[in-house]
């Protein structure tokens, strides 16, 4: 671990509070996990400022002192929790013994420009950390479920052979109980049906609203925005307890008039419910793509004897396809998520994979919540990274971004 060369070395006076500011933080979370906040804030911030004190008045050898770092932190981790322990250990020393020579030698200015005041890089480097903080915030819940699904034991909470990392601690028992039991498969084919179906029907009314509206001579174009849009700001209660009476006289008509029968029209509400709320989110994402769609590809198209069905799917089709891939991803995920309408609309018959989570938390307490909210995550993150790839694809097909 080679020293790098110091950009400026800074003054204790303003080592030590930002190393005591990063010991708090690290001691929240050691404190949280042993039941005293406050003392894991207090105890945090003294003994990191101790140590980066110790480092950089008496010690002076970066190298030497980073080691010491990771070795001292990893030892005091299997002490106290175990390997689990040691390993969290060993990456807090590391990060620990970075982050006090990188404020120490003036690391922190390294890829600034130099010309920033002190003032000016603090706010750089708070900002970052704001969002750090939440993004920490957002993200430690799904960090939790996630080993928690591969416990051997019907509980919700880490056992000690968990935090050993010990083998006969974990166990694919949850996901085997997911795949082979009838109710979570039933449920899960469900959503299989629905969302697919919820999301072509999102897809197909969002995107032609979307181009509709992007028209400048429709009129009232502003509030029939807001109304196409309005399912993604009332609360969904409210949404759901309307659906409910207006599917219900759908429903009535549908089987007392036509004949239809009652599982399809069931099945039929829940589609067209999640449709609604999928529309929305097209919508958004395909006017987004049409703000830079060069309309005088489509006069072009149209001068040389196009129609404008052959317009749309040679011309502007293929130039938004990034954007209506989207807000399908988007419409699907709000199918497969979603709980509440289906409560409201839905029957047994209809009963999808968050419903029977749902079920599950209020009835009966099964670890199996925990794999399957693993899979939902999974997907969901695959579906957004999706998403996230067809973005900068459309921006590249746009010319905002370089290829």
């Amino acid at each position: 671990m080679a020293a790098l060369t110091p950009i400026s070395r800074k003054p204790l006076s303003m080592v030590l509070p930002s190393v005591a500011g990063m010991g708090a933080l690290i001691g929240v979370f050691i404190g949280a996990g042993n039941g005293s906040v406050a003392l894991g804030l207090v105890a945090g911030a003294a003994v990191v400022t101790a140590l980066a004190w110790v480092f950089v008045t008496y010690l002076q050898n970066e190298t030497l002192a980073r080691w010491g770092s990771v070795i001292g932190f990893g030892a005091l981790g299997f002490v106290f929790a175990g390997a689990l322990g040691a390993l969290l250990g060993l990456m807090g020393g590391w990060l620990i013994g970075w982050f006090i020579y990188w404020l120490y030698e003036g690391r922190y200015r390294r890829k600034l420009l130099p010309y920033l005041t002190p003032k000016q890089v603090f706010f750089h480097y708070l900002f970052r950390v704001i969002c750090g903080s939440i993004f920490v915030f957002l993200v430690t819940p799904i960090l939790v479920v996630l080993p928690l699904s591969f416990n051997a034991q019907d509980f919700f909470t880490f056992t000690p052979e968990m935090l050993r990392l010990d083998p006969e601690g974990y166990s694919l028992k949850h996901y085997r109980d997911f795949f082979t039991n009838n109710e979570w498969q039933r449920s899960f084919k469900n959503s299989l049906i629905i969302a697919p179906l919820a999301t072509l029907i999102s897809v197909s009314l969002g995107t032609l609203a979307a181009i509709g509206l992007s028209q400048s001579h429709v009129p009232g174009r502003r509030l029939i925005m807001g109304i196409l849009i309005s399912p993604m700001i009332v609360p969904l209660i409210i949404s759901a307890t309307g659906m409910f009476f207006f599917y219900s006289d759908i429903g009535r008509f549908l089987e007392g008039s036509l004949g239809f029968n009652k599982t399809f029209v069931g099945y039929l509400k829940v589609v067209l419910a999640h449709a609604v709320l999928g529309i929305p989110f097209v919508i958004i994402t395909v006017t987004a793509t049409l703000v830079s769609f060069d309309r005088s590809l489509t006069r072009a198209a149209a001068n040389m004897g196009a129609g404008p069905v052959r317009t749309f799917f040679k011309i502007q089709m293929p130039l938004i396809l990034p954007g209506v891939i989207s807000g399908g991803l988007f419409a699907f995920i709000t199918s497969f998520d979603e709980v509440v309408v289906v409560l409201f609309v839905g029957s047994t018959n209809q009963k999808t994979l968050p419903w029977q989570m749902f079920t599950g938390l209020r009835e009966q307490i099964s670890p199996t919540i925990l794999a399957v909210a693993t899979i939902l995550v999974v997907l969901s993150i695959a579906l957004l990274t999706t998403v996230e790839l067809l973005r900068r694809r459309s921006e590249r097909l746009r010319g905002l971004s370089p290829s």
